[in-house]
């Protein structure tokens, strides 16, 4: 869907909202396949947007849950749970419990795999698959050196001391350090160090797993001035990936990289005024429901776009503020528009991952926005109407 088609759903459905184009997201899943080695899978991080999960389920290999609320959603919207990776620093019980006891274990459909962040995770997993007669599959998190994961010699102690378990196969290593990561050469001793730890596990252990789950935090350039040329930059890590000499499965966990651009977020001018030589917008939507990774108080510019467009008039530096009572709701400073005016449309780009659910939503007791997805068809639902959180904030 185009933009000019994008602005007259809006204008009919009403603002704030998300726009998430399912044909913008299929084609980039595409583009990621095309520019990546053939052997590579993809796992998406659900915590990026669930909004999209159910269509997206079809185009991954595999989703990586971190919460029970994202296993409810998951479960809810039936996307098969052998493509669940149960992740997370904070394991709760009762999910595992439901998790492995589940019917879905019973009908040969088992969860994909368990994420051990922590010795007390593993036997957790391991006595609760024995509570159900269960063998489940696991990955090991190698620590990146912050609270995540394990040390390699905790890798080392379980591969070797549950390598013939009953009740836990150890199927897999993964390892994740953070996002936004432009640097080539970080990636690739990321990958030197797995690698490292890899042939130490077969070499002292006679131990290989069958996958690998990677984390590289692929950047998505989200302001002006940044540039990345990123069919150059996934051929580079193709060949880092071919260093580690690996003959298992390698799965790419990617978020904000699959999902930013798919979206973009609406939101109307409802007022205007020059203080202190100044120019202000007002709109109705704000900080508190779309964030930019490294937005900087809104000192960057982002890609945004005002409609109707208003060709061949003269431009002049305004400074875009959100509807909550705080001097930090500042959306961007100083963009050249042409004169606002109330009832324009601002239209933000690249806020398919994390805007959704990033904000502080509840702040002031504003509505939730609206979520509109646009399908592969250009027909258009809405997944979520706007919703009343004055109930949340209302004591009992």
């Amino acid at each position: 869907m185009n933009t000019k088609e994008m602005e007259a759903l809006v204008q009919r459905k009403g603002t704030p909202a998300y726009v998430f184009d399912l044909g913008v997201l299929k084609s980039r899943i595409a583009f990621l396949r095309a520019h990546l080695p053939e052997q590579v899978e993809l796992c998406y991080a659900v915590k990026a947007n669930t909004f999209i999960v159910r269509e997206l389920s079809e185009w991954v290999d595999w989703l990586e849950i971190c919460s029970p609320g994202e296993y409810e959603i998951c479960k809810t919207l039936k996307i098969p749970e052998e493509k669940y990776v149960i992740s997370g620093v904070y394991k709760d019980a009762r999910m595992i419990d439901q998790a492995i006891g589940n019917e879905a274990i019973e009908n040969g459909l088992p969860i994909g795999y368990y994420t051990v962040e922590s010795e007390n995770q593993f036997h957790l997993l391991r006595d609760t698959a024995q509570k159900y007669g269960r063998k489940i599959r696991i990955q090991i998190r190698l620590t990146s050196g912050n609270q995540f994961g394990v040390d390699k010699n905790v890798v080392f102690q379980l591969a070797e001391e549950y390598r013939d378990d009953p009740y836990v196969e150890i199927g897999a290593l993964q390892f994740f350090s953070g996002t936004q990561k432009t640097s080539l050469k970080k990636l690739h001793r990321e990958l030197m160090y797995i690698k490292e730890v890899l042939e130490e596990l077969q070499e002292k252990y006679g131990f290989c797993p069958e996958k690998l789950e990677y984390g590289p935090g692929f950047p998505v350039s989200y302001f002006e001035g940044e540039t990345f040329e990123e069919p150059a930059f996934l051929e580079t890590f193709s060949e880092y990936l071919s260093e580690l000499q690996f003959n298992g499965k390698i799965v790419l966990e990617l978020g904000r990289s699959i999902a930013a651009g798919c979206g973009t977020y609406w939101t109307r001018v409802v007022d205007t005024k020059c203080n202190r030589g100044e120019k202000y917008a007002i709109v109705d939507g704000g900080m508190h429901q779309f964030v930019y990774y490294g937005q900087m108080m809104a000192m960057k510019h982002p890609g945004v776009k005002l409609f109707p467009e208003r060709e061949g008039t003269e431009s002049e530096e305004w400074n875009i503020c959100g509807s909550l009572c705080t001097i930090n709701d500042i959306l961007v400073k100083r963009y050249p528009f042409p004169d606002l005016k109330p009832g324009d449309l601002l239209m933000f780009e690249n806020t398919g991952a994390y805007c959704v659910t990033e904000g502080i939503a509840l702040f002031l007791s504003r509505d939730l926005p609206k979520v509109i997805l646009v399908h592969e068809d250009g027909t258009c639902t809405v997944a979520r109407e706007a919703m009343e959180t004055n109930l949340w904030n209302t004591p009992v």
